[in-house]
C-alpha cells in the first residue's frame, strides 16, 4: 500500500500506484531497456503517456518510485515477521524465512529489480570504459537507471543482521564470529535467489528457506 503524500491528492497518490504497478509488470516482463512510457501506458490502460510525465519527471524519477515501492513492501513484510521474536535466534530464522517468503509471493518485484540492477551495473561498466575512451578523445556515457542496490542501501541491511547478531552474542545464544562476514554470508544466500530462480524456476522456497535456517543455525549457535 502506498505512503499518502500530504502534498498530493488520494487521486494522485492512487494514479502513481497504478503507474508504478504497471511499471514493474513491464520491467519484469520486458526487461528495463525495452520498457518505455508507451509500453507502461498501455499495461496500465492510460490514454496517453503525458499522464505518466505529469507525475514523474523522467524515467529515473520512475524507476526510484519503483524501487522505494518494492523495499518499502519488503520492509513492512519483514517488520511483520520480525515482531514477535522472542530471542536473536528465532529473528534471524525469521528474517531468512522473511525474505524467502517475500521473493516467493513478489516475483515480479524481484524480477524487475534485478533487472534494474543489472542494467545499472552494465551501465556503469560502460561509462567506466567511456570514461576511458573520453581521456583518448571518445564521449563517455550517461548514469545508470536511477534508484539502483547502493552502498548505503547494502550498510543498512547488513547492519540490521548486525544488530541480530550481535543481540544474540551478548545474549550467550550464539557463539563468538565477524558479526560482518555472517551477516555478509546471510544475505547474499538470499540476494542470490531472484537470479537462481531465472534458471530454476521451479525452486522450492519454502524448502530452500529452510535449508538456510537450518545452515545459518548451526553456524552462529553456540554449543557450550
Amino acid at each position: 500500500m502506498p505512503v499518502r503524500d500530504p502534498g498530493r491528492s488520494v487521486t494522485a497518490v492512487a494514479r502513481r500506484a497504478q503507474i508504478v504497478a504497471a511499471t514493474i509488470e513491464t520491467i519484469a516482463e520486458l526487461g528495463y531497456a525495452q520498457t518505455s512510457f508507451a509500453r507502461i501506458a498501455e499495461r496500465a490502460e492510460l490514454s496517453s503517456t503525458r499522464l505518466i510525465s505529469y507525475h514523474f519527471a523522467g524515467k529515473d524519477e520512475l524507476i526510484q518510485a519503483v524501487v522505494a515501492d518494492v523495499h518499502a513492501n519488503m520492509a513492512r513484510h519483514l517488520g511483520e515477521r520480525l515482531a514477535n521474536c522472542a530471542d536473536s535466534r528465532g529473528a534471524l530464522a525469521a528474517y531468512i524465512r522473511g525474505v524467502t517468503g517475500f521473493i516467493a509471493e513478489h516475483r515480479p518485484q524481484m524480477q524487475a529489480l534485478m533487472s534494474i540492477f543489472l542494467e545499472q551495473q552494465g551501465t556503469e561498466r560502460r561509462g567506466t570504459e567511456g570514461r576511458g575512451a573520453e581521456r583518448q578523445g571518445g564521449e563517455g556515457q550517461g548514469a545508470g537507471p536511477a534508484g539502483g542496490y547502493d552502498a548505503g542501501t547494502e550498510r543498512e541491511v547488513l547492519g540490521h543482521l548486525q544488530r541480530i547478531l550481535a543481540a544474540g552474542q551478548q545474549a550467550g545464544e550464539f557463539r563468538p564470529f565477524d558479526t560482518f562476514v555472517m551477516a555478509a554470508a546471510v544475505q547474499r544466500s538470499l540476494d542470490g535467489l531472484p537470479f537462481l530462480l531465472r534458471t530454476e524456476p521451479g525452486l522450492d522456497l519454502g524448502h530452500y528457506a529452510e535449508e538456510l535456517v537450518t545452515l545459518f543455525d548451526l553456524a552462529t549457535r553456540r554449543t557450550r
